[in-house]
């Protein structure tokens, strides 16, 4: 009989856990959920027996915060999905720079924007002398990822760093394997309508992705993997381009500097580094380069001298949640209706946003909505919460 250790099948049921945090009403969510143990059982003896498939992934366009294309997995796909993640993340992170703020604990978007805005600072010396800043992007760069290099960066990474768990090294080469080389365009469902996809940039969806490339945006692997295929970048940067001052988010790179010339100079080096060694290109349309007293558009907010706003995209999708909320358009399975206003208020009262809370909750479709959820903000403006019928 094959035996499935107690440790495996623990780790099985903490990722399908994660998997179902939110999602608990969808259809294949309650599908899995109804007999669990039975399902978690049956998907650990598979990956065991190396019988694993995944199946089709549900396909659709997303217009919020921007417009991309988004592959979502079946929900035992997203639970084996979490269980690598669960293994891998931890130890990878570790060799990660301290300045990669994708999809890290204690290291997300809020600390990589106070430490860039620590950065400008810092080469300023508090803006009291010139400092420049160079912004720079990666086109199409989750498209453009060579599987066959991802995987191999993660098998090295795995046999080095699980060398003395045999059995754990094995089942985690054999479902990166699946993972990475899955084609999630082949017999997907797609969900919307045909002309949703048009105005999308080719180099914005999987369809049009050269054989071999591509990630899809949606899976939890693929933010991970967003990391590590540019953790050697990273450390080029850090290491041979001497750059004191970087921070990056997924393709979003930052470098500060005294010397504008140097900002200048790395450019082309950091173009032949992505093309050589990684298969990527810069966005020639996407490289900003100013003075830090100009300020920089960074993961939502403006970075400006001594204070940070946050920014115009930001601020439209919280005006547009209110509208839809004052005329009942919010999907109450997919929302709490004070969570989806905290959500907003939480990321805002971080930076210089007393004014723009104070406004956006005072207005007559925000005062609408709270009314007919029995809502009130606080004085400060920084949350709402219920108020008891009298």
């Amino acid at each position: 009989m094959f035996k499935i250790s107690r440790k495996f099948l623990s780790a099985l049921v903490i990722a399908y856990l994660e998997a179902r945090r939110h999602k608990r009403w969808k259809n294949n969510t309650l599908q899995f959920s109804i007999a669990a143990e039975k399902n978690i059982i049956i998907l650990a003896s598979e990956i065991k027996k190396r019988t694993y498939q995944i199946k089709p992934s549900l396909c659709f366009i997303a217009f919020e915060p921007v417009k991309r294309e988004i592959f979502a997995g079946d929900f035992r796909d997203r639970i084996v999905h979490h269980l690598v993640f669960n293994e891998l993340a931890p130890i990878y992170d570790r060799l990660f720079i301290d300045d990669c703020y994708s999809c890290r604990k204690k290291r997300g978007t809020d600390y990589g924007i106070k430490r860039i805005a620590s950065f400008l600072r810092a080469a300023s010396r508090n803006y009291h002398r010139p400092a420049y800043i160079l912004k720079l992007d990666i086109s199409g760069y989750f498209m453009n990822i060579d599987r066959r290099q991802l995987y191999q960066k993660n098998k090295d990474l795995v046999r080095r760093l699980f060398k003395r768990q045999p059995e754990k090294m094995n089942i985690l080469l054999y479902l990166l394997k699946l993972i990475i080389f899955n084609n999630p365009t082949q017999n997907c469902l797609r969900r919307g309508r045909p002309e949703d996809w048009q105005g999308l940039p080719k180099n914005k969806s999987l369809f049009w992705a050269a054989p071999q490339k591509g990630l899809p945006i949606g899976n939890l692997t693929s933010q991970l993997f967003g990391n590590v295929y540019l953790n050697d970048f990273d450390h080029f940067v850090k290491k041979k381009l001497k750059c004191r001052w970087y921070g990056r988010y997924v393709d979003d790179m930052v470098f500060v500097s005294e010397d504008k010339e140097f900002l200048k100079n790395i450019i082309p080096k950091i173009g032949s580094y992505l093309e050589k060694n990684l298969g990527l290109s810069l966005h020639p349309k996407k490289i900003y380069l100013q003075s830090c007293e100009h300020g920089l558009k960074f993961l939502g907010t403006i970075i400006k001298p001594h204070r940070i706003y946050i920014g115009a995209r930001v601020k439209q999708n919280f005006y547009q949640t209110i509208r839809k909320m004052a005329k009942d358009k919010i999907d109450k399975k997919a929302g709490f209706d004070p969570a989806v206003f905290n959500s907003y208020l939480g990321l805002m009262k971080k930076y210089q946003t007393y004014n723009l809370r104070r406004k956006m909750l005072n207005l007559p479709e925000t005062k609408t909505a709270l009314k007919k959820r029995r809502l009130r903000a606080d004085d400060n403006y920084r949350q709402v919460f219920y108020v008891a019928p009298r």
